[in-house]
């Protein structure tokens, strides 16, 4: 029981390397996710394109670091069931039946985070125990 401790960071590597690789694929890829964006929701891409971009890269990038962890777990929760929404409602569609059910799963894992904190190897755990010190 022992190793535990590595759980909580391996369990916010493995959820956020979902919204950095989808983040990075919007940032490479701006005229296809525009277009993808624009045939799903039928709106003017461009503030979706920027804000789903730079939620997924940001918050993904503070989930990893375990730096205001329960904000950024918050935060990508609520993306990944707006996305379902949006993106993956057709669930006559087998295949969007998984999508929408992957992202409310995730959804689920990230509330895990927003209720339980990062975990001792984390940056917040380490500011935390910095304060304390202090």
């Amino acid at each position: 029981m022992h190793n535990v401790r590595f759980a909580a960071p391996a369990g916010r590597l493995l959820l956020s390397l979902i919204f950095l690789l989808s983040g990075v694929s919007k940032a490479t890829d701006p005229t296809g996710t525009m277009a993808y964006i624009a045939a799903v929701i039928g709106i003017d891409p461009l503030l979706p394109y920027i804000g789903s971009t730079v939620i997924e890269l940001l918050f993904g990038l503070l989930l990893l670091a375990g730096y205001r962890t329960r904000m950024a777990a918050a935060v990508l929760s609520a993306f990944a069931v707006a996305a379902a929404l949006l993106f993956h409602s057709d669930l006559a569609d087998q295949n969007q039946m998984i999508h929408f059910l992957k992202n409310i799963a995730i959804a689920g894992g990230l509330l895990q985070i927003v209720a339980f904190g990062p975990g001792a190897l984390s940056l917040d755990a380490r500011r935390t125990a910095s304060r304390a010190a202090a």
